[in-house]
């Protein structure tokens, strides 16, 4: 326990051999129960993970039980589609998918498993060994005292953070930080791809974990659910760090999956927040905004075309459509601006 809360951590892995178990070893002793998942791995990861546990639980179970008990530390292991069983009380729980389901899907495998254990707070860590365990307590306190339902890192709040980064790396972060923002209502948190997290058992019951995106953008994912229920967010200042180990991710469709995620959230969020749950007429101003401007551009579009292709007079045409974009950009500032304000208390950096 880590002041008087129960920690969960859950530990996501695909072809993480040689990196897992470290993972695992490290994990701080206030830890009670550690779910790693493989993602159904095409290496020696589901191997390393069941050696380690069942080393590390024999460890554990030798403390507080007899010699004669140490053989029942051998660990549980469950598929995606089963259920635990009674007694599932081992600290290192290793879980097996049956097939792929991607970082997110092995994630909410995971997280479900903490909610049936009532666990008080629950974390993430990679299983590539990217996330310092010794830095755990920085995750958990902010939830602890009160001061936020969730918690996730951030690499780039200070320039010495970020150095590890690549410079194509920071500026894909920083375009899908500024999506993000729009998307979940969370202005001021940076970083949303950092996957270093924790969460509180209040919200990880409450935000619909069973509809949580399965692929790389799940972490976009559950920031948006997250505002429309009202959670409060911590930014935690990290440095990055980033070793041998390869990334799974396929740029060629990660830009394009999570940017049509973010759009749909979006529009999910406005409707969910400002509309079903609640009244604000930022909602109203982003939809006629983006009509407006839209039929402006579409507008302006068509005004240059038949004056090139018919030499009909630009002026006129092109003049009211740029008044029309403008009013419509305007409309969407307002609604931005408002829904800044909306959410200005939900937000907390934590600067150490």
């Amino acid at each position: 326990m880590y002041r008087e809360h129960t920690i969960g951590v859950v530990v996501p892995a695909y072809n993480e051999e040689g990196f897992v178990g470290n993972v695992i070893e490290t994990m701080p002793e206030y830890v009670d129960r550690v779910y790693v998942v493989d993602d159904q791995s095409t290496d020696g990861t589901w191997e390393e993970i069941t050696q380690v546990a069942e080393r590390v639980n024999a460890e554990t179970t030798s403390v507080h039980y007899d010699e004669a008990d140490v053989e029942a530390a051998a660990p549980e292991i469950a598929t995606d589609g089963g259920v635990a069983a009674s007694g599932f009380d081992q600290r290192i729980a290793p879980i097996q998918h049956e097939e792929n389901r991607g970082v997110g899907g092995a994630i909410k495998t995971g997280y479900k498993r903490a909610l049936e254990d009532k666990m008080d707070i629950t974390a993430v860590m990679g299983g590539d060994g990217q996330m310092d365990p010794d830095i755990l307590y920085k995750f958990l306190d902010p939830i602890v005292d009160d001061k936020a339902d969730y918690t996730k890192g951030n690499r780039l709040l200070y320039k010495e953070f970020r150095e590890g980064m690549s410079k194509w790396r920071f500026f894909g972060n920083s375009i899908l930080t500024f999506l993000t923002k729009i998307s979940s209502g969370y202005w001021k948190t940076m970083d949303p791809q950092n996957g270093y997290a924790a969460i509180s058992y209040y919200a990880l019951d409450n935000v619909g974990i069973n509809n949580m995106y399965e692929y790389y953008g799940y972490c976009n994912d559950l920031l948006v659910r997250l505002n429309a229920k009202g959670m409060r967010v911590a930014d935690v200042a990290m440095p990055a760090v980033y070793g041998n180990e390869e990334s799974s991710i396929k740029y060629s469709t990660y830009i394009q999956r999570v940017s049509g995620m973010l759009l749909r959230n979006f529009l999910w969020r406005l409707k969910t927040k400002y509309l079903v749950l609640d009244f604000h007429p930022l909602a109203l101003f982003y939809v006629l905004g983006a009509g407006t401007a839209g039929i402006g551009l579409l507008g302006g579009l068509w005004a240059i075309y038949t004056g090139i292709v018919y030499g009909d007079p630009l002026f006129v045409r092109a003049s009211s459509s740029m008044i029309l974009f403008t009013m419509g950009s305007m409309f969407i500032m307002f609604a931005m601006l408002f829904d800044m304000q909306v959410n200005e208390n939900q937000e907390v950096q934590i600067r150490e």
